[in-house]
């Protein structure tokens, strides 16, 4: 009689032999299978940044107010020379206030938000500021001339380490309001090797955009402005009705 094909009925405690083997084989193949794809799709993922929001942790920082063109604490630097220049932000979707404090030497409380060498300060006590005394006007800003540069908009707060990751299409609406609260935009120029620049945006005149580049906010981006420097920020200053929107 020839050889009949092996039926399996599925109330059977077993299946034929040959149905058994074929079965394992294939759950066998599928399981590596799986864990190669997640492998793969895990090892295509961008790392996360070393930006770092030292939440909880509250410290005084001593330095200088200065209101324009966003919020910062100029900070001395002992040995190194020079300043350094802390972003002030308040707590959530805010920007610093800071009225009555500009060119004042104040010691307040807060807690760090760095990535690579830019600094943000949250005033997470921003009742607790004591004023020291009154400063003198501190450095000059020098410009570095004008210069085209490509990159995207992003909230400075979230992208230097509020968030992981701060940037990209899924947190566009976050920064939005982030930088409609007062939040300094930042435009950050770089690569597929990561961020290169990161220059605080200002109109040509050295006054805040916030509200006047919501709509840009994450879209690659042509900016022709003149780049300037302030102890340790870099400035673009040019108006946005002049940026350049890219194809993505």
């Amino acid at each position: 009689m020839p050889e009949q094909d092996e039926f399996y009925t599925g109330y059977l405690p077993q299946a034929p032999p040959g149905v058994a083997a074929w079965t394992k084989k294939a759950v066998v193949l599928v399981l590596v299978v799986t864990a190669a794809v997640a492998l793969a799709l895990a090892a295509a993922q961008s790392p996360f940044s070393k930006a770092a929001y030292e939440f909880g942790d509250l410290g005084t920082v001593e330095g200088v107010v200065r209101e324009r063109p966003y919020p910062t604490l100029e900070v001395d630097r002992p040995g190194a020379g020079g300043a350094s220049r802390y972003l002030l932000v308040n707590p959530f979707k805010h920007g610093a206030t800071v009225d009555g404090l500009d060119g004042k030497r104040v010691a307040v409380v807060g807690s760090l938000i760095h990535r690579d060498d830019q600094t943000m300060l949250e005033l997470v006590l921003p009742g607790k500021t004591a004023v020291l005394g009154a400063a003198g006007a501190g450095a000059a800003e020098r410009s570095l001339g004008v210069h085209t540069l490509v990159g995207r908009i992003v909230d400075s707060k979230c992208w230097l380490g509020i968030m992981k990751p701060g940037e990209g299409k899924p947190h566009r609406s976050c920064a939005a309001r982030c930088i409609s609260g007062g939040i300094p935009p930042l435009f950050v120029v770089g690569d597929e090797r990561g961020p290169l620049l990161k220059l605080l945006l200002v109109d040509a005149g050295g006054g805040a955009v916030n509200r006047r580049v919501l709509h840009l906010v994450d879209e690659p981006l042509e900016i022709r402005g003149e780049v300037a420097r302030l102890d340790d920020l870099w400035i673009l200053k040019a108006d946005p009705e002049t940026y350049r929107r890219l194809a993505p």
